[in-house]
């Protein structure tokens, strides 16, 4: 019986295995109560001990580095489907990540991959042309380059003839527990200071549910080739995350909004990208949130997380002295 439920199941390749949205979507196809998939985690470092820790959980480790096309084809080469995810962050640049992304849609069609799921953003310049004087332009074609370079990737994979869902993402709430983590104030009250306008929609994600969002789209089959999902865990103010904030953490939080071009002059490593990226989503929110529609996300993806939940499950990790 275990043969033949091995025989039955479609390989899913997963890009990033080692990192934050890869993780959380070899962990979703292996919690599987049906076992319909068998994983095979793509890593540049198959020693690590990230990567041993997706041998312990079921998975299978394989080489994969997007600087060697043909590693990436091996890799890919005899999967159903596969989750393809780049780091803008490792390196910062939009031309580097285009070029990844190239060899991800190269690789893809090489290996004749049935069901790619690309996890993608909007490209802003759709909304925000480049003339347009409210922020600044950045490596030269770009408003937000993370964003940017995503969505001008989509089109490689269509051209490459390659069957994708482009599943664009959004904010992560993780983003609380690390670089918006909320402060203390000289009055000791925490402060939740974000380059956001008040009353503005800030949707975000609970990370892990990128992946439950990858594996549903597999289980459905071939329903989402060629679609886009945009997902969200929840769609909130800055003073509503900031209250939301405070249940968790058992006392009060307050929001702070820190006007755009501040936020762009505070001279930190990506402060403009940051910026611009606040400014996309709060200038935009009508356009963004309105293409995550929570209602019928939280029916496609078991266990979507909104901010509160996350929040209180994530209460001891967001502590701050």
């Amino acid at each position: 019986m275990g043969s033949k439920i091995m025989n039955e199941q479609k390989i899913i390749a997963v890009a990033g295995a080692t990192g934050s949205q890869g993780g959380g979507v070899v962990r979703a196809l292996l919690a599987d109560p049906q076992k319909r998939f068998a994983v095979r985690a793509l890593t540049r470092d198959t020693g690590s001990a990230s990567a041993e820790a997706l041998r312990e959980l079921g998975a299978d480790v394989v080489r994969a580095d997007f600087e060697d096309e043909q590693s990436v084809v091996a890799a890919l080469t005899g999967a159903y489907g596969a989750f393809l995810v780049t780091n803008f962050w490792a390196h910062g640049s939009a031309r580097r990540e285009l070029d990844e992304t190239a060899v991800l849609a190269r690789a893809a069609a090489a290996a004749e991959v049935a069901h790619v799921v690309w996890s993608t953003l909007e490209d802003t310049r759709e909304l925000l042309p480049l003339e347009d004087p409210r922020m600044p332009v950045l490596q030269d074609h770009y408003n937000v380059p993370h964003f940017d370079a995503k969505g001008e990737g989509n089109a490689l994979f269509a051209d490459a003839g390659v069957p994708t869902t482009y599943l664009n993402t959004t904010f992560y709430f993780q983003n609380f527990i690390e670089a918006l983590a909320p402060r203390r104030g000289d009055d000791g009250v925490l402060t939740l200071s974000l380059p956001f306008e008040e009353g503005r929609l800030l949707s975000g994600v609970d990370v892990a549910d990128i992946g439950r969002a990858a594996f549903s789209i597999f289980a459905a089959g071939g329903e989402y080739i060629g679609k886009t999902l945009s997902l969200a865990g929840d769609h909130l103010t800055g003073a509503e995350y900031a209250s939301q904030l405070a249940d968790a953490l058992g006392e009060p939080v307050r929001f702070q909004t820190v006007p755009y071009d501040t936020f762009r002059g505070f001279g930190f490593s990506g402060a403009e990208e940051m910026g611009n990226m606040f400014q996309y989503y709060g200038d935009f929110d009508k356009e963004f949130t309105g293409a995550r529609d929570l209602e019928a996300l939280r029916g496609f993806i078991p266990g979507l997380k909104d901010f509160r939940t996350w929040a209180a499950e994530n209460a001891q990790a967001l502590k701050v002295a």
